[in-house]
């Protein structure tokens, strides 16, 4: 199933929200149907995504990762070229521009490792809006180069303190903002779930990029024995996926963020999981990793990206399904990916895409060599720095932080001195 019916996708999706959201919701959804059948707005969008975004981003061949691995052909769509470095920016810059036609003047988002926060930000900068970020107080304090990225354009992020800390509370303070503010504010959902429209709305937005890797596979001859793609919310994987879904073929795999393992409150394996079960959170319903009451259960991550307790209801549905089959990685598989493309491709990606990187690194050699798999590099790595430094070279990243610190006290020191002397 390609689009929703009603807002839901067979049993999961929907529309459970305060009345009070209920009204923006619907008219979101008129006119984002009206905006993609206005020959004007998508000839605008387009522009907008070879001009600023930087589209199409190449599909390259991993010929060295290839013959290191053996068996199937490896490509990586890289996504991380695309403006601001992730596949974000596709649904941000498309977010934005339905919302000024809209008439709406100020933005909120929510974001879990920073992308969608930077790609939002940068939008509203590009489209003259106001914009506003929740992130959770763990995410922001993770993802401190993210965070300065989205000051640098312009917007005021907030710190969510509550809950978990983490992306799921960062969506709650945004959905309340959004509750205060219907008239003047939209809620540019950064991830393939939520409530109706949304779910429709990012995948048709992010479809962009399987539009593209389909067209560049055929023009290629290239045999497609499957596609992969990290599953955190899920707008790389769905938008990946999009225009195979109704196929046969290639196989569509979605990896979750397997952690430190199986026990909960150790992963993020919404699909994978033994404490995954079917139910309603945060406006939609879906598969969710949730206690015997209901309540989201702690989630673990090495990639903020992936750290989160639901998935979209069409990735649920399609899994439920066996269209998509899904399966997981450890941090350490994770990291050990990054590793792999960065030495041998010169390809760093971001935690979150490392994931599906470690997926191809297992399924490569187990086909045949006139098979390719294509892999979605969601987003470059230059963000984890605070993330990977300390795991990789943890001594020289010590001795770093210690003299940046030793740096900035010392010029405290000298523009205080300043000031007394004045």
């Amino acid at each position: 199933m390609t689009h929703s019916e009603n807002g839901f996708f067979n049993e999961f999706g929907g529309k459970y929200v305060a009345e009070v959201l209920r009204r923006p919701l619907d008219e979101l959804e008129v006119a984002f149907k009206e905006a993609m059948a206005d020959s004007s707005f998508v000839s605008e969008l387009e522009t907008i995504q070879r001009d600023y975004i930087g589209r199409e981003t190449p599909l390259l061949y991993a010929k060295t990762a290839t013959e290191i691995l053996g068996g199937a052909q490896i490509y990586i769509k890289l996504e991380g070229l695309a403006n601001t470095g992730a596949h974000k920016i596709n649904n941000a810059i498309g977010q934005c521009l339905l919302a000024k036609r809209m008439g709406k003047k100020r933005i909120i988002a929510e974001t879990g490792a920073g992308q969608h926060g930077v790609a939002t930000a940068a939008a509203c900068a590009k489209l003259g809006l106001d914009c506003t970020v929740y992130m959770g107080e763990v995410d922001v304090r993770r993802q401190q180069p993210n965070v300065a990225a989205m000051e640098m354009y312009g917007a005021k992020v907030h710190p969510v303190t509550s809950g978990s800390r983490t992306l799921k509370d960062a969506v709650n303070e945004a959905m309340r903002d959004w509750a205060a503010n219907p008239d003047t504010t939209h809620y540019v959902l950064g991830s393939a779930l939520g409530p109706a429209p949304f779910p429709d709305i990012v995948r048709e937005f992010q479809s962009v990029i399987g539009k593209e890797v389909k067209r560049q596979a055929q023009e290629r001859n290239l045999d497609v024995e499957a596609l992969i793609a990290c599953v955190g919310g899920g707008s790389n994987s769905i938008g990946f996926f999009a225009p195979f879904i109704d196929e046969q073929k290639p196989r569509l795999i979605g990896v979750e963020a397997g952690g430190i393992g199986p026990g909960v409150g150790e992963n993020a394996s919404r699909m994978t999981g033994n404490a995954s079960r079917d139910g309603i959170l945060q406006g939609y319903k879906s598969r969710f990793l949730l206690d015997e009451d209901g309540q989201a259960l702690p989630t673990r991550s090495i990639s903020a990206g992936l750290d989160y307790c639901g998935i979209g209801p069409q990735l649920a549905s399609l899994g439920k399904s066996g269209r998509i089959e899904f399966t997981s990685a450890l941090d350490d598989e994770a990291l050990n990916a990054v590793k792999f493309f960065a030495k041998n491709e010169g390809v760093l990606f971001a935690m979150e895409s490392a994931h599906a990187g470690a997926e191809a690194i297992k399924l490569a050699p187990t086909l045949p060599k006139d098979k390719a798999i294509i892999v979605n590099m969601s987003g470059r790595g230059d963000k984890d720095i605070f993330i990977t430094c300390p795991v990789f070279r943890p001594a020289e990243w010590k001795e770093f932080l210690i003299s940046e610190l030793e740096r900035l006290n010392d010029s405290k020191d000298i523009h205080e001195a300043e000031l007394m002397r004045k």
